[in-house]
């Protein structure tokens, strides 16, 4: 059992800024706990954005939180492939204050950032790739590389990259855990975690995971 630690997006916008998601705050001490731990990997990640991204209501010129149908770039428009696409606040530009991780997380613990959302014209929620699969990023590489076995995911929004990132996951082959109290996502429906109970995802609290790799390395 080799443990990586994927902490998702916690970047200034979507704490305090343009998607802040509510209560994203009240996590990061949990995250710090997390990075406390011994894994093999500590991965964050971020969204990277162009100022024009796809994803962004600016972009189209449409109302925020609508949506748009949004298709592979470079190729003409394949129903099959179309894509509801919610356009948000313009946030986590690349090279901006809002792109950055939150003061609060200890973010020097991290061994890696993976970048996602990079491309203009492709929205990637996933950490590992697009919904096309038409690009991945370095997630993939870092946890074959580390021998990576099990997955623990935890992060903002637990009902959109979260989601996405820990369901590729166990698309990937990990057995992967999305920790509840390290969470918070967008709806308080909770709808997310039934899909991802559904498609192989397991939970777990801050507190079982930190008795499980203390009592792995006592053993």
């Amino acid at each position: 059992m080799t443990n990586a630690l994927v902490v998702v997006d916690m970047q200034y916008d979507f704490v305090y800024g343009s998607l802040a998601v509510s209560d994203a705050d009240t996590i990061v001490d949990t995250i710090n706990q997390l990075l406390d731990l011994s894994f093999v990997k500590k991965i964050g990640t971020k969204d990277y954005h162009p100022s024009d991204h796809v994803s962004f209501a600016a972009t189209h010129d449409k109302p925020v939180f609508s949506t748009t149908t949004i298709y592979p770039p470079g190729e003409e428009k394949d129903e099959s492939k179309a894509l509801e696409q919610v356009l948000w606040p313009v946030h986590c530009v690349a090279s901006t204050p809002g792109s950055e991780f939150v003061d609060k997380l200890h973010s020097d613990a991290l061994d890696a950032v993976v970048h996602k959302g990079t491309h203009r014209d492709i929205e990637s929620y996933s950490a590992f790739q697009d919904p096309w699969k038409i690009t991945t990023t370095e997630l993939p590489r870092l946890l074959s590389e580390s021998g990576v076995t099990d997955v623990y995911v935890c992060g903002v929004a637990g009902d959109y990259c979260v989601k996405s990132t820990a369901l590729d996951a166990v698309e990937y082959g990990y057995r992967t855990w999305v920790v509840q109290d390290a969470v918070k996502s967008v709806s308080n429906s909770g709808a997310e975690w039934k899909e991802m109970e559904n498609r192989g995802v397991r939970a777990i609290t801050s507190d079982e995971l930190i008795r499980r790799l203390v009592a792995v390395s006592r053993s």
